[in-house]
């Protein structure tokens, strides 16, 4: 078959990506980490963790898994917030714990979030405490048995994560009164296993690492089986496209779009994670004059939107 639409492509951009290129989300990860090191990978609200910090991080968190909860390797874990710095290292624990990701969209209705977790088989997630309680309302009729809990100033400096964790529950009352027995603080997960390294999980390009659900706008949401090949795949193709637009470990973009949302997921996140690149997170986009005050902060070259 005669590839006609190849002769649109730039002049630097090849017909296919390089197979050998293809590996896991972790080794991917643990990649940009030995090349990139110190370097900032994700801002928020005021706080970087660079590559090292988010493996050191991301390390506890996976090992909390592994010895503090039943969730064994191929189960699938939810999460539920925006973007903040929490999300990368849920994703990559989750991931290096062998686990399946099931990226939920915070502003779910009880209804939405009871089909998915239902749906998924979700046996452990963590989820922000603003919509606790909205996790409350169904977690009876769900087969979760792991629950964590984050507030938004976890991961940021200190008096900084105070101040904003007091501003949002009692001075923007944005955080419901909830009661969700057993569940454990993503401060607690991070104390507990301090220093702790994971156990290393074998993990394959054709194992599943997201179960990743549409937007149910015409039915019910449907969770596609995305395996580390796959989404592996697309970085590696996007990669290649902008490759002669990029300068390896010296990008900044702006991850307005919510990284629980496939798009940002991969072309934000993991595509400028592979190439050393810095990803702002917004956490609310809609908060137009803070989005400004943050884009004021940065000296960015990438900004993805829809």
């Amino acid at each position: 078959m005669q590839k006609i639409w190849l002769n649109s492509y730039p002049p630097a951009t090849p017909a296919e990506i390089d197979p050998s290129s293809v590996v896991t989300l972790v080794e991917m990860f643990e990649a940009a980490v030995r090349e990139y090191g110190e370097q900032p990978a994700f801002a928020n609200l005021g706080a970087s963790l660079s590559f090292a910090r988010l493996d050191e991080l991301s390390d506890r968190f996976a090992a909390y898994l592994q010895h503090h909860t039943d969730l064994v390797p191929g189960d699938r874990m939810a999460l539920m917030m925006p973007n903040l710095l929490q999300y990368p290292v849920a994703l990559f624990g989750a991931l290096k714990a062998g686990l399946t990701v099931v990226n939920v969209n915070p502003l779910y209705t009880a209804r939405e979030l009871r089909h998915q977790l239902r749906d998924s088989g979700a046996r452990g997630i963590v989820i922000v405490e603003n919509f606790a309680h909205v996790l409350q309302e169904v977690r009876a009729e769900t087969p979760l048995q792991t629950v964590i809990t984050t507030r938004i100033g976890d991961l940021l400096p200190w008096p900084k994560r105070l101040l904003v964790d007091l501003v949002v529950k009692h001075v923007k009352k944005q955080v419901p009164p909830f009661a969700l027995d057993g569940a454990v603080g993503f401060a607690e997960v991070m104390r507990r296993c301090s220093g702790r390294k994971p156990e290393r999980v074998d993990v394959g390009l054709d194992d599943v690492a997201f179960l990743q659900y549409t937007g149910g706008t015409t039915g019910l949401a449907k969770g596609a089986m995305l395996t580390h090949g796959n989404i592996a795949s697309n970085v590696v193709q996007a990669s290649t496209w902008l490759g002669p637009y990029l300068e390896r470990g010296s990008e900044t973009i702006i991850t307005a779009l919510p990284l629980y949302h496939i798009f940002a997921l991969t072309a934000n996140c993991l595509t400028y994670l592979r190439s050393g690149g810095l990803n702002v997170l917004i956490t609310n986009p809609r908060d137009l004059p803070a989005l400004i005050k943050e884009l004021s902060r940065y000296r960015f070259t990438a900004i993805t939107g829809v």
